[in-house]
């Protein structure tokens, strides 16, 4: 029986972070129930009977003595699979089976038959590790490769009880694990095929290159969801830090263990998605859409048939790049920084303006539809822009090589560039702060004339005055100058057509 607590390090999710938690065992005389303190909820309570069974299956003597297990801090409610092999090895450093070394977290789920099995947040765990200074996880195959990524920390895979306790004993020697070979890179349909569309297709090349939120209005069938397959194909490669980043989102989510990738998530929720699917929660909040197209695309077709309270929720992710959950419990904020792609019909029968078809709805009818997408929500996309349906004639031209995703996607590499190069932190244009914006737009003489003059003709607000700036910005990018001139804003105002309605 040990003197001293044997303390092993692990971590509490909560959102899509891990709280760091110290567990601590002792092994006390006499019998009874083992006694597990610190608001461990009760799946964490019965896996030290699963563990007692992983034992006598792995042939390893099982505590004599009734233990003492708590978690510390003691405020911080316990969840999750993730204890088991922590509590596994505080039993048995308890026992005595082995002299725990400093530093040495655990994350993973403990068999019956004593195997190391996959959990979620296992990166997210080896995070709150690192900063803590823990210097080694121990955690499952399956889950290794992933935590192997998260630099600053040794990380051993272990496949069974009895392996961890040989290795901690220093009878057998483990490789430390190492991360997973990049996936294949992903192939996404090619933006010459698309025929005319010429400002639409202009609108995706600006979205992409300055992270600017787009929305895309027209008939049933007139290319909408065709243009949003291949925008994925524009968008610049993640960062390392935005791939670790997206990885901890998406393992936390489920025990799924996909490679990294520099690819960014495309999400596209159903328009009959609950709030809590889109924007996150549950009594204890897991990530929703938003924050599960982190760094990458939320794509919300038959955007004014989705619930009123989810759209409106996305007023604090599209200003902030982020989202707080509020429970009587707890408060998470999560991370939320995407790039929206709305698309809607232009009436109920989806019809209106249309030259092929007529329309068959009234205006109250239209007048209704448009105050599904409320003003407010309106004023935080950037881009409005109309796709209109083609005739069939210019289905027929020939493809424009000058819209291959190939040399688009050039076009909005250079422009990323020049924004890492000049803005504070290398944030896109479309995040620029008001006071970096001032800076990134050059002199203002030039232009002061024409943008007073297309507010207000528009009647448009502060904040498109600024979302304005922001899109002239990024089409001088795409121009490669360095300064904003007035055609710059009068294209700007274009691509912010007043076809888009109004809340």
């Amino acid at each position: 029986m040990a003197d001293q607590p044997v303390k092993i390090g692990c971590g509490a999710v909560r959102g899509v972070d891990a709280v760091p938690v110290v567990l601590e065992v002792t092994l006390g005389g006499g019998s009874g129930t083992p006694k597990i303190l610190g608001l461990a909820d009760a799946g964490v309570r019965e896996a030290y009977y699963r563990i007692l069974g992983a034992f006598v299956a792995q042939g390893l003597p099982s505590p004599r003595d009734v233990p003492t297990i708590n978690f510390t801090p003691a405020t911080l409610r316990k969840t999750g699979s993730g204890f088991d092999l922590p509590m596994a090895l505080g039993l048995a450093g308890a026992s005595g089976h082995f002299e725990p070394p400093e530093n040495l977290a655990a994350v993973g789920e403990v068999s019956l038959s004593g195997e190391i099995l996959p959990t979620p947040g296992v990166v997210a765990v080896a995070l709150a590790a690192r900063e803590l200074g823990w210097s080694q996880l121990l955690t499952g195959p399956i889950c290794a490769p992933s935590a192997a990524l998260v630099p600053g920390i040794r990380v051993t895979a272990v496949a069974n009880l009895r392996q961890a306790l040989l290795w901690l004993r220093g009878e057998v020697e483990l490789p430390r694990a190492q991360p997973p070979p990049p996936p294949a890179p992903a192939s996404y349909p090619d933006l010459i095929d698309i025929r005319g569309h010429e400002s639409p297709k202009t609108a995706m090349v600006v979205a992409a290159a300055g992270r600017h939120n787009l929305l895309m209005i027209g008939p049933p069938g007139s290319g909408k969801t065709a243009l949003v397959q291949r925008l994925a194909g524009l968008l610049p490669p993640s960062t390392p830090r935005e791939s670790l980043e997206i990885l901890k989102i998406h393992t936390v989510q489920s025990t799924s263990h996909v490679p990294p990738s520099n690819c960014r998530p495309v999400r596209c929720p159903h328009h009959t998605s609950s709030s809590a699917s889109l924007l996150g929660g549950g009594t204890e909040p897991r990530p929703g859409e938003v924050t599960l197209a982190q760094h990458g695309v939320l794509f919300l077709d038959e955007l004014p048939e989705f619930r009123r309270e989810a759209l409106e929720g996305l007023r604090q992710p599209l200003e902030e790049g982020r989202l707080t959950i509020g429970r009587a419990r707890q408060t998470v904020t999560m991370p939320a920084d995407f790039l929206l792609v709305g698309a809607m019909n232009p009436c109920p029968c989806g019809y209106h303006g249309c030259e092929l078809r007529p329309c068959t709805c009234t205006p109250g009818q239209r007048s209704r539809y448009h105050s599904r997408v409320s003003g407010p929500l309106l004023d935080r996309i950037d881009l409005q822009i109309e796709v209109p349906a083609l005739p069939p004639a210019e289905l027929h031209r020939p493809p424009d090589p000058n819209w291959s995703t190939a040399r688009a996607r050039e076009r909005v590499l250079q422009a990323v560039g020049r924004q890492s190069g000049r803005n504070p932190e290398g944030v896109p244009n479309g995040r620029l702060r008001d006071s970096d914006l001032e800076a990134a737009i050059g002199s203002h003489a030039r232009i002061n004339g024409v943008l007073e003059e297309v507010l207000r003709i528009r009647r448009l607000s502060g904040r498109a005055r600024v979302r304005l700036l922001r899109i002239a910005r990024t089409l001088a990018d795409l121009d490669a100058r360095e300064d904003v001139a007035p055609d710059d804003i009068l294209s700007a105002a274009r691509l912010r057509s007043p076809v888009a309605p109004t809340g």
